[in-house]
């Protein structure tokens, strides 16, 4: 997840009244309010929208396929997150703010594999669920993400222009009392140098000359492309969907990959290209704007059992020297290290959500502490093969442990980056209850009589 859809995230989660956690329950620990009846009435209406009663229960299926806690939420939270739900997709409506259905399905597929994988099979997921049938089980994870969807979209468009300045920052860290400060976890910085091995010229020729016959047959004989992708693709996102994405140029996708995307034209198929994962033949399947519904095949080089040797050995090569003192990890990692973005920063990792180079120890990434958490200061890693998740190949690595800082009660200079990170929020916040004051203000809005007792965190009664 990248920074602004975690902020959202926690936004949500600030606004209910709940936190994130990785348990669920069932439908019946929902606390109803004073005098509540439970028919499948009208709930409330906001602009466009009506809520059922029932769509609770919808709204439980959704939280937990998102890691929700569940057990603690009274029926007037959900209600109130509902209603805030519609608020933003009935604007974002207004706004033309708009989402496709093939996005939708996408979303609702992978949280469908999602769900069967950790219960233990479809069958298994529909008897918990109490569904009849896949069908009816993703027409209404479809109607709950659509909406989730275009909520999360008039969501970005409020705080996606909010920034802080370090004035603010400065103001927003000295308001807070010194006995109050935030407290930070152990911290780690992590340097590492990567070999990619890459495959035989031979080896990356047949890939091409494979993906190349894969279009022949396409444009000549009216070949599915969509069948070549789930037959073929190594792509593990998109294989099962037929190598299906819909992206624009704001879509996190590698520069070589959105340059072909945009240069071609609806129905057309392009030639072979390289990116760091593979080689890729793109089609364009439907052109709105600035958006593209695009399929997708790539096709991985298979790097031989010698060059992988070769990688490893080269590494240990490397770590040698280190230790000899003829380089310093730094100066090694800029001089033979094959990742781009870490080698001229001298190997040194960035958090992926903050971009900060200090990796808290309770939130770093399972793989990567299991890689460092035996490592002394100044000690330096054997190689280590990782396998690529996306599909790529794989490469090999070494790692070093280049600074380590104990809990510390927040400094304003040591800390700068997760001050801001939390003023930013804070001012996101403010954005967003601003938003919702005047849209609640402006848009038609009935809550039906058993709903009239609930203590909502917006004024949905305007009283």
């Amino acid at each position: 997840m990248n920074q602004k859809n975690s902020i959202l995230g926690l936004v949500m989660g600030l606004m209910m009244g709940v936190g994130l956690a990785q348990e669920t329950a069932s439908a019946d620990s929902v606390t109803a309010p004073k005098n509540y009846k439970k028919l499948d009435g009208i709930a409330a209406v906001i602009g466009d929208y009506v809520i059922l009663d029932s769509d609770v229960e919808k709204t439980l299926i959704d939280l937990k396929s998102q890691g929700a806690a569940t057990e603690d939420i009274t029926h007037c939270q959900l209600l109130g997150k509902l209603m805030e739900d519609r608020l933003y997709a009935h604007q974002a409506v207004q706004d033309s703010l708009l989402v496709s259905d093939d996005q939708v399905n996408a979303n609702s597929d992978r949280q469908i594999q999602q769900l069967s994988q950790q219960i233990g099979s479809v069958e298994k997921m529909l008897r918990y669920y109490n569904k009849p049938d896949l069908k009816s089980f993703k027409d209404e994870l479809f109607e709950i993400n659509k909406l989730r969807m275009l909520s999360e979209k008039m969501q970005t468009k409020i705080v996606e222009e909010i920034e802080v300045t370090p004035e603010e920052v400065r103001q927003f860290f000295y308001k807070i009392p010194e006995d109050e400060r935030p407290v930070f976890g152990a911290e780690l910085e992590i340097s590492q140098i990567v070999k990619a091995p890459e495959a035989s010229k031979e080896e990356q020729q047949t890939v091409i000359n494979r993906l190349k016959e894969i279009k022949q047959d396409v444009e000549e004989n009216g070949a599915s492309f969509s069948v070549k992708a789930i037959l073929y693709s190594q792509d593990p996102g998109s294989k099962t969907k037929g190598g299906f994405y819909t992206m624009t140029r704001e879509t996190g996708f590698v520069k070589e990959f959105k340059d072909v995307a945009f240069s071609l034209q609806e129905g057309e198929i392009s030639d072979p290209f390289k990116t760091i994962f593979g080689y890729h033949i793109i089609y364009i399947e439907k052109i709105r704007g600035q958006e593209r519904d695009l399929r997708h095949i790539l096709m991985v080089p298979e790097v031989s059992d010698a060059e992988k040797k070769e990688a490893m050995a080269e590494l240990d090569t490397i770590r040698k020297q280190i230790l000899e003192g003829k380089y310093t990890f730094a100066e090694a990692a800029r001089n033979f290290s094959d990742e781009k973005e870490t080698k001229f920063d001298g190997g040194l990792l960035r958090n992926p959500i903050n971009y900060d180079s200090k990796f808290e120890l309770t939130n770093m990434d399972p793989t990567l502490y299991n890689q460092v958490r035996n490592l002394k200061d100044g000690e330096i890693s054997y190689p280590i093969k990782e396998d690529d998740p996306r599909g790529g190949p794989p490469t090999f690595k070494i790692l070093q442990i280049t600074n380590r800082y104990d809990e510390h009660k927040a400094d304003f200079a040591k800390d700068y980056m997760k001050i801001q990170e939390l003023a930013l929020r804070e001012k996101q916040l403010k954005a967003i209850k601003k938003w919702m004051t005047e849209k609640i203000e402006d848009t038609y809005i009935h809550v039906d009589d058993g709903n009239q007792d609930c203590d909502f965190a917006n004024n949905w009664l305007k009283k």
